[in-house]
């Protein structure tokens, strides 16, 4: 929510403007900070390496992945999932459904 105060009302538009969108981008990077210091405390209290291994592929692909991948990379990630399982490295939903009720 936007608040404009007396005095911001009282002064020429593009310096109300401004100073909006000023207050507006703090206020963005306070919320990503805070979000990003919450998430790390979240993420030191996870015991189960199959769900930090599932966050940190999001957070690789959010951040290197902007685009479409190659076809080579897929079929790498899909053999790397499939050897994963393979070793019991996964969750099951009932599993899940368990840790989800303990947050």
């Amino acid at each position: 929510m936007v608040v404009i105060t007396r005095w911001d009302r009282d002064r020429e538009p593009k310096t109300a403007m401004k100073s909006l969108t000023l207050e507006m981008q703090t206020k963005k990077v306070m919320d990503i900070n805070t979000e990003r210091s919450l998430l790390i405390k979240e993420l030191q209290q996870v015991q189960d390496i199959s769900l930090l291994k599932a966050i940190k592929a999001m957070l690789h692909y959010g951040l290197k992945n902007e685009g479409r991948i190659s076809i080579e990379q897929y079929n790498r990630e899909l053999d790397e999932a499939e050897a994963e399982i393979e070793r019991g490295e996964f969750t099951t939903q009932e599993e899940l459904k368990k840790q989800m009720k303990a947050w």
